[in-house]
């Protein structure tokens, strides 16, 4: 038999699904789920903790695989659905996880970004409508602790940042969740463990670490279909205000306002995901730490997003 992959990300929601779905093991496909089931509760949360990226399912299922990911994100992004806000969040959330997964896989693929841009459009409009849908994007946890989660929940509080500083261009904002989303580039395929605190990085690790903004930013500008503000996020991302962030030790005034706004986003989703922050102390270490780093406004106003809906 034939076998086409799919990416985990993908399977959200309650609908059912009318393909059998597979998973490799020593080169055998063994199946995993038939047909008829779905992916909520108990079953996605143990796929995550697996930390599986792709499943199979048979080639002559991808039509049907195609359908239920049609009919899942249009029910999902449907102000009239009788699916939770809940549910719709987390197929849309997973949407969006699997449009990063497929740049940051292969960033010379151009249709595969344009898809991640028009998604990113879709995606702002819904958080801009649906004001309970950035509390559930939120409470989806990173449990693999994926790099593309990591950017989709990036670029959701930059949205509500953008917002809360009166950043109202749609198209640059646009972009600007775009290179939230990617920011992390370098990282995607890096042997390098990154879901930890920098403080356990050896001096060798950090280094590596370091530099991950350069290469990841390189990557994108030799492809002419990346946005010119995306590729300048991927390489701002982790540079601060007080001169001290690499990988150029830019001052603010050199800072591009939007590469400013996902590295504050940054910063504290990295404590959520990679730094096993508990929630509760998110927004009060937040003022503590990045004092110094980020404009008190920033921190501020993200503090005030994070009271509402972590």
């Amino acid at each position: 038999m034939s076998y086409s992959s799919i990416r985990v990300s993908t399977l959200r929601g309650d609908q059912h699904i009318d393909f059998d779905i597979y998973v490799k093991i020593n080169d055998k496909h063994i199946l995993y789920l038939r047909q008829g089931d779905s992916f909520e509760g108990d079953r996605l949360k143990r796929l995550k903790e697996k930390k599986l990226k792709k499943m199979f399912i048979l080639a002559d299922h991808e039509a049907r695989y195609r359908n239920y990911l049609q009919s899942n994100i249009e029910a999902a992004y449907d102000s009239k659905s009788t699916k939770s806000i809940e549910n719709r969040s987390q197929i849309i959330q997973g949407a969006q996880q699997a449009h990063a997964e497929e740049v940051m896989d292969n960033p010379g693929d151009q249709f595969a970004y344009e898809q991640a841009k028009s998604g990113m459009s879709k995606f702002f409009e819904f958080l801009e409508t649906e004001q309970k849908a950035l509390a559930h994007i939120l409470k989806i946890e990173n449990m693999d602790q994926s790099i593309a989660h990591h950017g989709v929940t990036v670029a959701s509080l930059s949205q509500s940042l953008a917002k809360a500083l009166g950043m109202g261009d749609s198209k640059m904002n646009q972009l600007m969740g775009l290179g939230a989303m990617l920011h992390d580039l370098e990282h995607f395929n890096s042997s390098l463990v990154v879901a930890r605190p920098l403080s356990q990085m050896t001096e060798a690790e950090l280094k590596i670490y370091k530099e991950h903004p350069r290469l990841g930013a390189q990557k994108a500008a030799d492809k002419k279909h990346f946005d010119q503000l995306v590729t300048q996020i991927i390489m701002q991302h982790e540079e601060t205000v007080d001169g001290k962030g690499f990988p150029q030790g830019l001052v603010e005034a050199k800072i591009d306002p939007y590469a400013l706004v996902v590295g504050c986003t940054n910063f504290v989703d990295r404590m959520i995901s990679f730094e096993a922050t508990p929630r509760q102390e998110v927004s009060k270490k937040l003022l503590i730490t990045g004092l110094g780093k980020y404009p008190l406004g920033h921190l501020k106003a993200l503090q005030g997003i994070l009271n509402q809906n972590l």
